[in-house]
């Protein structure tokens, strides 16, 4: 499951340059207010580092899969101002760091906004912990950090718990993870399509098409990359719904400006739908249109 999801395109420098000036010059320039100093940091940390699973992004944040190597710079000196006064931020810095290759730096803010009580921090180290990079393989860690994060409602919590595989409520009871999901799937995209994947292969509970669909298309209204793809793949096999072959390739092609590769191969495959082969059966070429 954790294909689907996530983790890691946005604006230029310049462009975030040019708002960084716009929001200082909104800052009284007598008596300056620290407050708003912050505040105009974390606006910054956020445009280029807000990571689009995180249980604590602000829903007017968009966020972006990756932190873009033109923003890496951009994103360490604003999110480590505004890490001082927000979880948000410190994880925020981390994924920075990690796209920079500083991975101990990352550990470090991230192991801080985990004390804090950032879900997608603790996310973040178990994935480390259950692979070994950066730290010590120690798969009970990972699992523990997993349990918290699914404990507070972070779905990919949740899914990497199941993951792992043996031990722990979550991952020995697939039914126990699908009401995690449902529960965090009130508010959360990530959820509602990690719970829709569950749905739609009916595990962990009854398959249900229609519900799965349902749970895309909430997701797909906040421009969830995997859920756009997953509807896009409903609408056009009609599963759980209406059929509709030009609802379909608008959906993939939302979910391929945002990035996902599936979304893309699925607008190749509608362009090119049929298959020439040679008289073994190798493909030889694609009729396209």
């Amino acid at each position: 499951m954790m294909k689907r999801s996530q983790v890691l395109s946005s604006a230029a420098i310049g462009r975030i340059a040019f708002s960084a000036i716009a929001i200082a010059a909104a800052i009284p320039l007598t008596n300056p207010s620290r407050v708003n100093a912050q505040s105009a940091d974390l606006v910054l940390c956020d445009r280029v580092a807000a990571d689009p699973a995180d249980p604590d992004k602000p829903a007017d944040v968009k966020g972006t899969p990756d932190v873009a190597p033109s923003d890496v710079a951009t994103a360490i000196k604003y999110c480590k101002v505004a890490a001082g006064s927000s979880r948000r931020a410190l994880y925020q810095l981390g994924r920075a760091y990690a796209a920079n290759g500083q991975l101990p730096e990352a550990i470090g803010a991230w192991r801080k906004a985990a004390d804090k009580g950032s879900t997608s921090a603790m996310v973040e180290l178990g994935v480390l912990y259950g692979t070994g990079a950066g730290v010590a393989r120690d798969e009970a860690q990972a699992r523990r950090l997993f349990e918290r994060a699914a404990q507070a409602g972070n779905p990919r919590g949740v899914t990497n718990l199941a993951a792992l595989g043996g031990g722990g409520s979550a991952s020995s009871d697939p039914g126990r993870a699908r009401e995690l999901l449902a529960k965090a799937a009130e508010t959360n995209a990530e959820a509602q399509y990690q719970l829709g994947l569950m749905m739609a292969d009916g595990t962990g509970g009854t398959r249900d098409d229609a519900g799965a669909r349902n749970l895309f298309e909430k997701a797909a209204a906040q421009n969830h990359a995997g859920a756009l793809e997953r509807l896009g793949a409903f609408t056009q096999e009609g599963r759980g719904g209406p059929k509709d072959s030009a609802a379909a390739k608008t959906y993939y092609e939302r979910a391929a400006a945002l990035g996902d590769e599936d979304a893309k191969k699925a607008l190749e495959r509608l362009r090119c739908p049929y298959v020439i082969k040679d008289k073994r059966g190798n493909v030889v070429t694609n009729l396209c249109f």
